[in-house]
């Protein structure tokens, strides 16, 4: 265990202190961590390997998206989504839905041993995009505000919804009886993951806010401890809706969004710290992933797998993203680009440990699948985040100019 910490705090510091020069190129963080912790696995042969359960890369991946889904709204511009809000309503309406369908129906010829619910499983996994993956091009200015604030609120959402979407397929594949009340259930799981997850987001973040205003002002909050309240609130948010029943994604993201809206004053500050705690646990999840679960013996991909996992990151993603936008004053390329940055990556690793811990009959398929789709937008996402980004705000310059 303490040759894995070293290896690890040594790669930690590395990355961190080249991070502004990694950065600046095509090669994204998570190639870096993923490959990594792949290496790991092939060439540290002499160490006692690790073990790290399902349910620990679960939980860190649920800890890391929360952390980044409230600081990503947290610094979104209220102003800007207020003006932009039907790009994120359509996508999040109309385009997730259509995803989510044409996935199941993708899936059907390629994968004929699952039945029609497991196919919809492996839709829903699928669908919804990764705040963290695509941050590259929600905080590159390079990108106008309209399209990077609407992928961040649709990123921040979308897997919140999608959690209900999932366990109502996987009650009906538990229950033969949950098939004859399948829409009052899809409703009453939608209504609870959402309203609990607004509910607990707004009022945490409502209340800490008042708390943090009134404890800076008397000089309560000293610049050791200012490093946690965020990182602090971000996991409360999470946790406590989760607890009531809710989504705690829906509840990060909305509570971020909540508190940069009221404590615009402070909040660069206070979101320092947290931002980078989820950077750093993002980190240490997608070496994990890279670890224990691409460096896995078992994995044995076939090629329907990797017809879909492109079919998945491009047509099944990017002709609903283009359909949706229709009619909204964008340009052809803007809706090829919001279709193509639709990364997936911590929530669709969440899904699959829980795919995996259900025990589905062609459970394996799916995960297999899943898995292979996360390294495929890993490493396409992050090779064409800058370079693409770069190249979309000179088009839109030239078209300004």
């Amino acid at each position: 265990m303490y040759a894995y910490m070293a290896i690890l705090g040594v790669f930690v510091f590395v990355y961190s202190v080249l991070a502004g020069r990694i950065e600046s190129t095509p090669i994204s963080g998570p190639i870096i961590y993923t490959i990594f912790g792949l290496g790991l696995s092939i060439f540290a042969t002499d160490l006692e390997p690790l073990a790290p359960t399902g349910e620990t890369i679960k939980t860190l991946a649920e800890l890391s998206l929360a952390l980044v889904l409230f600081t990503d709204a947290a610094t979104a511009d209220l102003a800007v989504l207020r003006r932009s809000f039907r790009i994120p309503q359509r996508l999040l309406l109309y385009g997730l839905p259509l995803t989510i369908l044409l996935g199941f129906l993708a899936a059907i010829p390629l994968f004929p041993g699952l039945g029609f619910l497991e196919a919809a499983i492996l839709a829903t996994m699928l669908a919804p995009t990764d705040a963290a993956l695509g941050k590259a091009v929600v905080t590159n200015d390079d990108v106008p505000d309209t399209i990077r604030d609407g992928l961040n609120l649709e990123s921040g959402l979308n897997d919140g919804i999608c959690v209900p979407i999932l366990f109502v397929f996987l009650a009906m594949i538990a229950d033969e009886q949950a098939r004859n009340s399948v829409f009052g259930l899809a409703l009453q799981l939608v209504l609870e993951e959402i309203g609990i997850g607004v509910a607990v987001g707004v009022g945490l973040a409502v209340l800490s806010s008042h708390i943090i205003r009134y404890c800076s002002k008397h000089g309560f909050i000293t610049e050791t401890w200012r490093q946690l309240p965020v990182v602090a609130l971000s996991i409360s948010c999470f946790a406590l809706a989760q607890l009531f029943g809710g989504s705690g994604f829906i509840a990060a993201f909305v509570g971020g969004l909540v508190f940069g809206g009221v404590t615009k004053e402070h909040k660069h500050h206070l979101l320092l710290a947290a931002e980078g705690s989820g950077d750093t646990m993002a980190l240490i999840t997608w070496v994990f992933f890279g670890y224990a679960i691409i460096g896995h013996d078992g994995l044995s991909f076939t090629w329907p797998m990797f017809v879909y996992a492109i079919l998945s990151l491009t047509v099944i993603r990017m002709a609903p993203v283009f359909l949706v936008l229709s009619g909204l004053n964008l340009s052809p390329h803007a809706k090829l680009f919001m279709g193509w940055f639709g990364p997936r990556g911590l929530a669709s690793v969440v899904f699959a440990v829980l795919i995996l811990d259900g025990k589905l009959p062609h459970g394996q398929t799916i995960v297999l699948t899943a898995i292979l789709t996360i390294c495929l937008s890993i490493l396409t996402h992050g090779l064409t985040a800058v370079p693409l980004s770069r190249a979309f705000g000179r088009e839109g310059d030239s078209a300004s100019g």
